[in-house]
């Protein structure tokens, strides 16, 4: 039987179709079982390429974590370049000029309370790389020191008053410390974040706070 409509050249479905991934062959519209099977592979390489794409971040900061692990526990470790980064760490956009200084936030026993030193400039990620806050000079402190209270998902307990507030969507986070050189010395700067640097449990005093800094210059260390 003679069709009666005439279709649009535009919506037709050809015979076949050139692909960067193949030829794709049609037979009165359906595509044949090869052409199907061809589809499902590009759409498995298509997912497995975002896969990767979206766990790189958090893939990132497993290395973080087990980087800083090295020289000790979650909340009490602090690494620190004392003389500044060098060639022997393994770090992602490292650069020489300011004094870094990292740990490992965990908030699985609920909110903990971060004293910031004046002077320093430092962020606060989530386990999926996702921005939480920012503290001294680019934070609500604008580089005058202050307390933050860093809050677990689905916290619903009272905050008291005088704390910058952050919520976070995860309990793991990595936290950066920017110090600054006075006349090309980064001992001031350096001394500034140790005396001044504080992390307890939210409901005690800075007089619980167990960070230790460790003083990683010049030795190797793998965050990738």
């Amino acid at each position: 039987m003679k069709m009666t409509t005439e279709i649009p050249e535009s919506i037709k479905i050809p015979d076949k179709v050139e692909t960067r991934f193949g030829t794709l062959r049609f037979e009165d519209g359906f595509p044949t079982e090869e052409t199907a099977q061809k589809v499902y592979d590009q759409l498995d390489f298509q997912r497995a390429v975002e896969s990767v794409i979206l766990t790189t971040p958090g893939g990132s900061l497993v290395g973080f974590r087990k980087g800083i692990r090295e020289y000790g526990p979650d909340n009490e470790t602090a690494i620190i370049w004392e003389e500044r980064m060098d060639s022997k760490v393994q770090l992602l956009t490292p650069n020489t000029t300011v004094i870094y200084v990292f740990l490992w936030l965990d908030l699985k026993n609920g909110p903990m309370v971060m004293e910031v030193p004046p002077k320093v400039m430092g962020i606060i990620d989530d386990f999926w790389f996702r921005y939480v806050a920012d503290f001294g000079m680019a934070g609500p402190d604008k580089g005058k020191g202050g307390k933050y209270v860093i809050l677990p998902p689905g916290y619903e307990g009272k905050v008291p008053k005088g704390y910058h507030v952050a919520r976070s969507q995860t309990y793991g986070h990595w936290v950066a410390i920017r110090g600054f050189l006075e006349d090309g010395d980064p001992k001031p700067g350096v001394k500034n974040i140790k005396d001044n640097f504080k992390l307890y449990p939210l409901g005690k005093t800075a007089k619980a706070s167990k960070v230790k800094f460790h003083d990683i210059s010049m030795k190797y260390l793998n965050t990738i």
